[in-house]
């Protein structure tokens, strides 16, 4: 029941664990192969887990990840493409439009929806609202970690070292931003306008294999 009702997040969950795990220890070895390259001593495994090339590494790739999917929920509010599995369908009302007021005295509605306000307000905002937040987080984590190592690269080479807002003004972080970002629009996109014409049987991703190509959402 458990494996039945939850297996696609336990797939995933195990697939992260596993390759974080793999980043942080081929992370460790390449830091410390290049510090020994440059005649310093290595460092322990906790240790590069705090270290700015671990931080920057990582922040840098969840916020492009969670950026993608803050804009993704956002842009399909409102945005539509004709035959994409991914967009609601034009000129039609789906049941998530349907305003959650109205389900206000369903015993079985979420709690947020039978106390309305506040509450419903950021209820039915939340899921963007989390990876908005997830993204901001991301990005700090990004900037703090990219500002640590660029000045420990400063230290190894004496030059001198520069604040944090500096670092963040600096074309090194908004090319180490960009590049990803833009990648993430690119693979949006590409999905987009894929589950127009291709298809993937059994895939919630994709639209049933024999629907039209002009056949927009699920």
């Amino acid at each position: 029941m458990l494996w039945r009702n939850n297996g696609l997040s336990i797939v995933l969950v195990a697939l992260f664990l596993l390759t974080m795990a793999g980043q942080a220890l081929t992370g460790w070895h390449e830091r410390n192969q290049d510090a020994e390259a440059h005649g310093q001593s290595s460092i322990s495994l906790p240790q590069y887990l705090t270290s700015g090339h671990f931080l920057e590494a990582t922040g840098e790739n969840w916020e492009s990840e969670f950026l993608q999917m803050a804009m993704f929920v956002l842009l399909t509010v409102s945005l539509r493409q004709k035959g994409s599995a991914e967009s609601k369908r034009i000129d039609v009302i789906e049941t998530v439009d349907v305003d959650p007021r109205e389900h206000k005295d369903d015993p079985e509605a979420p709690g947020p929806v039978r106390r309305g306000g506040l509450a419903l307000t950021l209820y039915e905002n939340s899921l963007g609202l989390a990876f908005a937040v997830l993204f901001l987080i991301s990005f700090a984590m990004h900037a703090k970690g990219g500002h640590r190592e660029y000045n420990d690269e400063q230290q190894e080479h004496g030059q001198p070292t520069v604040s944090l807002s500096n670092y963040m003004a600096s074309s090194r972080f908004w090319f180490e931003s960009f590049q990803n970002w833009q990648s993430e629009f690119l693979s949006l996109a590409a999905m987009v306008v894929g589950t127009i014409y291709l298809r993937q049987r059994g895939s919630a991703e994709s639209k049933p294999v024999h629907a039209p190509h002009a056949d927009t959402g699920r």
